[in-house]
Order: C-alpha cells, then sequence, then structure tokens
C-alpha cells in the first residue's frame, strides 16, 4: 500500500514537471494595413432612398466607404514607409554588398531621413546551406554590414538595431539555387 502510494506521489509530480515544461510559444500576428489611400465617405441622402427602392449597393458601399476614412493617413504612411523599405540580397556565404544592394540601402536611407522618428530592426537572414551557428553569425554580419552602410549615409545607432534569423525564416521555401538566392537577404522592419 505504502509502495503505491509512493508511485502515485512520483508519477504526479513527474507528471506536473512535464506539463510545466511544455509550455505554449505565444504568436504575435502583425495587422496588415487594408487601406492604402485616404477617402472621404460621401454622404448619402438615407430619406431619399427607401430600402425597397432597388439599389441595393447603397448601403455596403456606405459601410466600405466609412471604413476607409477611419484614420487613412496614418495607415497609408505605415503602409507606404513599409513598402519603401526594400530588401537587399547578398551573394552566397557573403556579407559584401553589391552595387544593387548600395542603391536600395540609399532609397532607404532617403525613407529614414524624411521621417526621423522612425526606428528599424535590420534582420539578418541565410540560406538552408551551412551549420545553424554559422548561418546565425553570418545573418549578424549581414545586418551590421547593411546598419554601417546607414550610418555612414547619417542614420544614428540609436535609430537602429540588428537581429540574425539565420535560416530560421526563409523567405522561400525551395531547395534550390533561385530559392536561396531570394533567402539570402536583409529585412528592414519599421520598430515603435
Amino acid at each position: 500500500m505504502n509502495k503505491s502510494v509512493n508511485q502515485l506521489v512520483t508519477i504526479l509530480f513527474a507528471g506536473m514537471f512535464l506539463y510545466t515544461g511544455c509550455a505554449k510559444q505565444e504568436v504575435v500576428k502583425k495587422d496588415e494595413p487594408l487601406v492604402s489611400k485616404g477617402t472621404a465617405a460621401k454622404p448619402v441622402d438615407m430619406k431619399s432612398k427607401s430600402p425597397d427602392s432597388g439599389d441595393a449597393n447603397t448601403q455596403p458601399r456606405v459601410s466600405e466607404e466609412a471604413k476607409k476614412s477611419e484614420k487613412p493617413e496614418v495607415l497609408t504612411a505605415t503602409s507606404e514607409m513599409k513598402t519603401a523599405l526594400e530588401k537587399i540580397y547578398f551573394d552566397f556565404d557573403s556579407s559584401t554588398l553589391s552595387e544593387t544592394a548600395r542603391q536600395t540601402l540609399s532609397r532607404t536611407f532617403d525613407v529614414l531621413k524624411q521621417n526621423p522618428q522612425l526606428k528599424v530592426r535590420v534582420e539578418g537572414h541565410c540560406d538552408e546551406r551551412g551549420s545553424d551557428s554559422y548561418n546565425l553569425a553570418l545573418g549578424e554580419r549581414r545586418a551590421r554590414t547593411a546598419s554601417h552602410y546607414l550610418n555612414s549615409l547619417g542614420v544614428s545607432d540609436q535609430r537602429l538595431s540588428t537581429v540574425s534569423y539565420g535560416e530560421e525564416k526563409p523567405n522561400d521555401l525551395g531547395h534550390d539555387e533561385a530559392s536561396w538566392a531570394k533567402n539570402r537577404r536583409d529585412e528592414f522592419i519599421i520598430i515603435k
């Protein structure tokens, strides 16, 4: 009897440790802006048309226009800034900026110059070839290279941060050279 109670207690404690050790990972979902250009809602004379007047599109159109009129400037600015911060790409096993990457970073600098309140996280990525530790280090070198280049153009260190994801967040899941080329990149994420 005493032996079975001890076994039961041991099993319960082991179960509690396993349960607490398997915590769920919280997924953060970023909402993409739905409005690209702000438009004012057009007033509709509801008295002149009855629900039976045959114009079934009036009410849904008003609802859509009303949704569009809610804070369009904020959504437009954020959307335009996100699309203006283009990705840059690297050659295999390299953190050297190509001429195309330098031109892209110059356009990124222009956006940052026009919006001095923005802070940007430079995310370095790699393709699947190489070890995890090597790819993390290479991704960090790529992110720092872009960050240093933006510094040289005049962006303050306080506005830039870097992180490496190595091969963990591929842009293309394929296993060929074209896919790998898309994964060897830096992305620029606006942070608040």
